[in-house]
């Protein structure tokens, strides 16, 4: 069982390096690989903690934890309970069961209410806003600067519009447009689920905001490749610099349109989504990205990132799957044993398997041709 412990407990030591990743000067070259190795980390984190729960519950029932898994498992079928276990052992399995319920919930809540803001949002764009096939995205009237997407609609103000010239617009239009096809509001609902989850937790804190940087420098990526990084980087300015009073939007960017949400939900404030500009410590870091040129990232670097992210998950993945292979192991074998028949006194043996001998008649593997000639 030792090992087992160790092997969940050490997908939560990376948990201790999240600041230490979210200030990597890397990152800014690989947002990509940066934002896998969160997910991993996240992911990670959250099946480690919940499996280092059943392993400590289990410990009683058999001295592996595959086997101690399906020993509870057919206890619980067989209606015995929880017999075995002690305090506690029962205080580790309510942790394991929940932590899993406490996360599961709040995803579920977070995209509800997601959904439900992003409806909000759609119809309040329906009403005051003018489709432009010029640029072909939903224009709202007033003066302040304006971009962000909402449900793979791109929404930008007359103000937007007017401020920037054709390129800058253009590269706008590109990088909000690089939001909803990546889906990036689905790539941030576990990292805002997380964040309401456990809102003094720092690495939820941490995680959400590197991965809003993150998700902002690939779409800062997409629409530099066709519109270059200066005229990215201008637009960036012109469109932070008067917008700093503004409210934000459940989208993250600066907006007309109130946000109408409780506090902590994906649709408030303190949860923003991807958006144009969000966070005046991101902005500098992105305009900095643009104007000090990106470079090459190291391949290198890439690399050990996704090696480190495939590690990440499959330690907290074999501790979940080894009980299954093992149940199915041992039904198996079970199966087996059940298809040989004892035989009865009389020399029948009923129901038995194929591979078995019987004990009372010879196991003759007789060729056809033989057969018929002694016919």
């Amino acid at each position: 069982m030792i090992g087992w412990a160790l092997l969940a407990g050490l997908c939560l030591l990376p948990l201790a390096f999240a600041r230490r990743l979210a200030g990597a000067a890397w990152v800014r070259r690989q947002p990509r690989a940066a934002l896998v190795l969160w997910q991993a980390m996240a992911f990670a984190a959250g099946l480690g903690a919940v499996s280092l729960g059943l392993v400590a519950a289990v410990t009683p029932l058999a001295a592996a934890f595959p086997h101690g898994m399906h020993a509870f498992a057919h206890q619980l079928l067989a209606g015995e309970g929880l017999a075995g276990l002690g305090p506690a052992h029962l205080a580790a399995l309510v942790w394991s069961v929940g932590l899993l319920g406490w996360l599961a919930g709040h995803i579920v809540l977070t995209t509800v209410r997601t959904r439900a803001e992003q409806r909000r949002q759609r119809l309040m764009i329906d009403l005051v806003a003018e489709h432009s096939a010029a640029h072909d995205a939903h224009v709202l009237p007033g003066d302040e600067p304006v971009a962000y997407c909402v449900s793979g609609r791109v929404v930008l103000s007359r103000g937007t519009i007017d401020l920037l010239t054709a390129e800058e617009l253009q590269a706008v239009l590109a990088h909000e447009r690089a939001h909803a096809s990546g889906r990036h509001d689905l790539v941030m609902l576990p990292f805002v689920a997380l964040g309401n989850a456990f809102p003094r937790l720092p690495f939820a804190r941490v995680a959400r905001e590197a991965v809003l940087g993150l998700l902002e420098m690939l779409a800062d990526d997409s629409a530099r490749r066709t519109h270059g990084d200066l005229v990215l980087a201008g637009a960036i300015v012109q469109m932070i610099t008067p917008a700093a009073a503004a409210p934000v939007t459940p989208t993250g960017s600066t907006a007309t349109i109130p946000p109408a949400a409780s506090p902590g939900s994906p649709g408030s404030p303190s949860a923003p989504s991807p958006g144009f500009a969000f966070a005046e410590g991101v902005v500098v870091h992105r305009v900095e990205r643009l104007l000090g040129g990106l470079g090459r990232g190291s391949r290198l670097l890439a690399a050990a990132a996704y090696c480190a992210s495939a590690l990440l998950v499959s330690g907290p993945a074999a501790v979940a799957v080894a009980p299954i292979m093992c149940s199915a192991r041992l039904l198996e074998c079970e199966a087996d044993r059940a298809a040989v028949a004892v035989c009865t006194p009389s020399g029948r043996c009923e129901n038995a398997h194929p591979s078995a001998a019987r004990p009372h008649e010879p196991h003759l593997h007789t060729h056809p041709r033989a057969a018929s000639a002694s016919r």
